[in-house]
C-alpha cells in the first residue's frame, strides 16, 4: 500500500532531499549576510572615526580658546544631532534609538523590517549622532542594519517564510560581532538575549556562527584585529578576595534599576515636550559642547575614557564626577531619540564604577585587591547583566574585548549577582521593556 507521500507524487526521500537543499542555501545566505554586514560595519566604523577625529580638531578643553572655535565645534554638534532627528522623524521613526527592540519585535511577527527605508537612514543618521558627541554606541546601529541585511537577502533571494527568523537572527549576530570585534558575543547575544524570539534548531545556529564569523573576518581584514580595548591582561590567584565582586554585584544590580527607569523617563519626556526639534537639537548641542569644554572624556561613546580609567589617568574625586556625568548624559543622549545603541555607553559606566569601587577597596583591604582595574573589567561585565539582564553576553563581551581570558571567576560572581538581584527586584530586560512601550503605545519610534 503507497503512503501519503508517495500517493501525492512525493516521496519522503524528496522531502529530505528539499529539506537538505534548503538548509544548505540557508548556510550560504548567512554567510552572504555576514559579508555584506561586515562591509557596511567596517565603512560605518571607518567613517565615524574619521567624522569623530574631525570634531576632536576643534581642540575642545582649552580655556584659552577663541569663541569662534567654540562656535564651530557647538554647530557641528548640532548638525549632527538636528539632521539625525530629522532623517528619522521623516522617513524611518523605526530607526530610532538602538533598533534592538524592533528586531526582537520582528523576530515575533509584530513589527515589520522596512529594509529599504531602515538601511540607508540608520546608517546615515547614526553617523551624524555618533559623531556629533552624545554618548551612544554603534553596537545598536549595525544590530539593526545587520538583521535588515538579513530580512535583505531574504526577499531578494525569495526565501520561504520560515527562512525569515534565522536570517534577521544571522544578521543581528552579525552587526554586534562587526561592532566589536566579538563574534562568540553575537552569537551569545541571540541565543540570550533574544532566546524568546529566536527559532532555535541546529541549522539556525550554525547560520548565527556562519554569519558572525564572517562579518568578524572582514571587519578585522579592512578595519583592525584584535581587541577593541587595551587593557592589561591580568591573572586571578587571591580566591579570598571573590566575596568584593559579589558585593560589587550588589551596587551594579542597583544602578541598572535606576538605569532603565530614567532611561524610560527621558523617552516620555522627549516624546511629550512639543518642541521644534531644532531646538531640542541646539540645547543638546550646547550641554554636549560645554561639558566637553570641561573634559572631553565625559562625552562621546566612551572608548577613549576607558583607556584613560584604565591607564589611572583619574582620580578617585574625578572617576565620580565622571560617572554621574556620563550616567546622566547617557539618558538625555539615548532619550533625544536619535540612532544610537547603549552598549557602549553602559560598559564606560561599568568601567568607572569598577575602578571607583576597586580604588576605594584596594585602600581598605589591601591584601585582597591586586589591581582595582580588574574591578574595571568586571564591571563591564556587571553593568551589561543588570540592565539587559543578559550576564553570558556581558561576559562574553568583557572578555573578547579585553582579552582577560582569565578573569572569568570574578566576572561570573559579578554578573550572576548583578543579574539575579536585578531580576528579585523587579528589574525587566531594557529592550523587553523598549518592546512592550512600542507596541503599547503604537509607536514606531524608540
Amino acid at each position: 500500500m503507497k503512503s501519503m507521500g508517495e500517493r501525492n507524487g512525493t516521496s519522503s526521500k524528496d522531502r529530505s532531499v528539499n529539506l537538505d537543499v534548503r538548509n544548505y542555501k540557508l548556510l550560504l545566505n548567512a554567510l552572504l549576510i555576514g559579508v555584506i554586514t561586515g562591509l557596511l560595519s567596517s565603512l560605518f566604523r571607518l567613517v565615524l572615526s574619521r567624522l569623530s577625529a574631525l570634531r576632536t580638531t576643534f581642540q575642545i578643553g582649552g580655556a584659552d580658546q577663541l569663541w569662534q572655535d567654540w562656535f564651530w565645534s557647538m554647530l557641528f554638534t548640532f548638525f549632527g544631532i538636528w539632521f539625525s532627528i530629522f532623517l528619522v522623524k521623516k522617513y524611518a521613526p523605526e530607526a530610532a534609538g538602538s533598533g534592538i527592540q524592533e528586531i526582537e519585535g520582528a523576530l515575533d511577527g509584530v513589527r515589520p523590517v522596512r529594509w529599504r527605508r531602515v538601511l540607508p537612514i540608520k546608517f546615515f543618521a547614526s553617523i551624524c549622532s555618533l559623531s556629533s558627541g552624545l554618548l551612544l554606541g554603534r553596537e545598536g546601529p549595525t544590530v539593526q542594519i545587520g538583521a535588515n541585511v538579513g530580512k535583505m537577502v531574504e526577499d531578494v533571494f525569495k526565501q520561504s517564510v520560515e527562512e525569515d527568523n534565522p536570517l534577521i537572527s544571522t544578521g543581528a549576530a552579525s552587526g554586534l560581532a562587526s561592532a566589536f570585534n566579538a563574534p562568540f558575543s553575537g552569537i551569545i547575544f541571540v541565543i540570550e538575549e533574544m532566546n524568546g524570539h529566536f527559532k532555535f534548531n541546529f541549522y539556525s545556529l550554525a547560520a548565527l556562527m556562519i554569519g558572525a564569523g564572517s562579518a568578524d573576518m572582514v571587519v578585522r581584514f579592512l578595519v583592525g584585529s584584535g581587541p577593541i580595548l587595551k587593557t592589561t591582561i591580568f591573572t586571578f590567584e587571591n580566591l579570598t578576595g571573590l566575596w568584593l565582586f559579589v558585593v560589587f554585584g550588589l551596587i551594579l544590580s542597583c544602578m541598572g534599576i535606576a538605569f532603565n527607569k530614567l532611561l524610560i523617563e527621558a523617552l516620555d519626556f522627549f516624546k511629550k515636550i512639543r518642541i521644534n526639534p531644532i531646538v531640542i537639537a541646539l540645547s543638546i548641542a550646547f550641554v554636549i559642547t560645554a561639558v566637553g569644554l570641561y573634559s572631553e572624556d565625559m562625552i562621546g561613546s566612551g572608548y577613549s575614557t576607558i583607556a584613560n580609567a584604565y591607564n589611572d589617568s583619574f582620580t578617585l574625586k574625578f572617576l565620580l564626577a565622571l560617572f554621574v556625568v556620563r550616567f546622566f548624559l547617557s539618558i538625555m543622549s539615548y532619550g533625544s531619540g536619535v540612532p544610537g545603541g547603549i552598549f557602549t555607553p553602559l560598559i564606560t559606566l561599568g568601567v568607572i564604577s569598577g575602578m571607583l569601587f576597586g580604588g576605594m577597596a584596594q585602600y581598605f583591604f589591601p591584601d585582597l585587591v591586586q589591581d582595582p582595574a580588574i574591578f574595571g573589567v568586571a564591571g563591564m561585565a556587571g553593568i551589561f547583566a543588570s540592565t539587559i539582564r543578559a550576564p553570558l553576553t556581558g561576559l562574553a563581551l568583557s572578555v573578547e574585548m579585553t582579552a582577560n581570558y582569565e578573569l572569568i571567576l570574578p566576572l561570573i560572581f559579578t554578573a550572576v549577582t548583578a543579574s539575579v538581584c536585578t531580576t528579585m527586584l523587579g528589574n525587566a530586560p531594557i529592550y523587553s521593556i523598549l518592546l512592550k512601550r512600542v507596541l503599547h503605545k503604537g509607536e514606531t519610534a524608540v
